[in-house]
């Protein structure tokens, strides 16, 4: 199996796992407990169906979409996500760089393998910096001042994580921050040499906002979910996160919301977003999914800040039911992380591509030119069922 084989979600992970040692597929591909939230994000999408729409003249469609200021192409982006060095020795770069070339944002991690210098210097289009409220108060203030001075357009302040998920194919196959070689994943890395070989000799693995101030990930083996339980501020509260509001004094936005009570809050300290979304299943088993809680948190909240759903989407299809119903934009990880693994920055962009395609392809079946027509679509059948009863 080759790139040129994948043509939808479900092939790029089949061939990220030809590709990748079986500890660092199950981190991308892992989730908390049983995963049945994991499931749950996706299969959510099947509750509600799409109308298609005739004679509506669709020769032209524009995907574009406006979210915090920035007017993107498309009507998703690439999530910040971790450590992307162990699953193509290009990582951020590769992911930055395909970001750019479809001009959508792109999201850097606190824990990302390469530094918002780099990727400021790399690319100009919108940036999203990923923010995570450790105890260490420095640290904090060091992630905050560099993505201010490398011009980050949005910080957004991940408040899902105050401890670790059990994330339990984590702790069977002994995936750490670096990795390391254990009895039961010895012969899985042997296996897949040609990944070891890039680890070695592609440039040294370390996390550059963090590896002035904490050891744990970068010179001392870590699991993520033990790094979230010890090394971040547990105390972390609404105030916290007013006050790094105004610290920023640009967009910012709450990733991790999944209660209307919780959204408008997050409108009250100033936060310009949201992201409704549960970690990808990977935190609190047993919850709902994003979807499930889109429409009650857009209709409570959607005409004060930008409302993104994250998580679960494997189809352009899954999108369109998103922005259906009042998301400004979509966005997730594993969306682009089984392509970057796959292929590094061709297989970004090729997963894009087939995005982008099978959005514009289901818009016209809709009947619909512009994302907002999907909202309005909406509204106008609420109306009907209204007068009905």
């Amino acid at each position: 199996m080759n790139l040129k084989d994948c043509h939808n979600f479900a092939d790029f992970r089949k061939l990220a796992k030809k590709k990748l040692p079986s500890p660092i597929f199950h981190y991308i591909d892992g989730a908390a407990d049983d995963e049945v939230t994991y499931a749950r994000n996706t299969s959510a999408f099947d509750d509600v169906d799409l109308v298609p729409n005739v004679l509506r003249g669709v020769e032209n469609v524009d995907l574009s979409t406006t979210i915090f200021g920035k007017k993107l192409d498309l009507p998703f982006y690439l999530s910040p996500t971790a450590l992307q060095r162990l699953f193509h020795y290009d990582g951020e770069r590769a992911v930055g760089k395909a970001a750019k070339k479809y001009n959508t944002m792109f999201g850097v991690s606190a824990l990302a393998t390469v530094s918002v210098e780099e990727i400021s210097s790399m690319i100009d289009t919108p940036k999203m910096f990923q923010f995570y409220f450790h105890k260490d108060r420095g640290l904090n203030d060091s992630c905050l001042e560099r993505a201010k001075a490398a011009k980050f357009d949005v910080m957004a302040l991940t408040v899902d994580t105050i401890t670790g998920g059990n994330r339990e194919r984590d702790l069977r196959t002994g995936f750490t921050s670096p990795p390391k070689l254990t009895l039961s994943s010895l012969y899985s890395f042997a296996t897949k040499p040609m990944w070891g070989i890039n680890y070695l000799t592609k440039g040294k693995f370390e996390l550059p906002h963090l590896q002035d101030f904490v050891k744990e990930g970068t010179s001392t083996n870590s699991s993520i979910g033990n790094y979230f339980s010890t090394m971040l501020d547990q105390s972390m509260n609404w105030k916290d996160a007013e006050q790094l509001c105004s610290k920023w004094g640009g967009h910012f936005a709450l990733k991790g919301v999944m209660s209307v009570e919780d959204a408008k809050r997050a409108v009250d300290i100033g936060c310009t977003g949201i992201m409704v979304s549960n970690h990808g299943g990977r935190q609190l088993d047993g919850s709902r999914s994003p979807f499930d809680q889109l429409a009650e948190i857009v209709d409570a909240v959607g005409d004060k800040l930008d409302v993104i759903c994250e998580g679960g989407i494997h189809r352009g299809t899954h999108m369109l039911k998103a922005l259906s119903l009042g998301a400004k934009a979509c966005s997730g990880g594993r969306l682009y992380l089984y392509a970057l693994a796959a292929a590094g920055q061709a297989g970004v962009e090729r997963a894009l591509e087939k995005y982008k395609s099978e959005l514009v392809r289901d818009m016209k079946l809709m009947g619909c030119t512009k994302i907002s027509d999907l909202n309005e679509a909406r509204k106008f059948c609420e109306e009907q069922i209204k007068k009905e009863n």
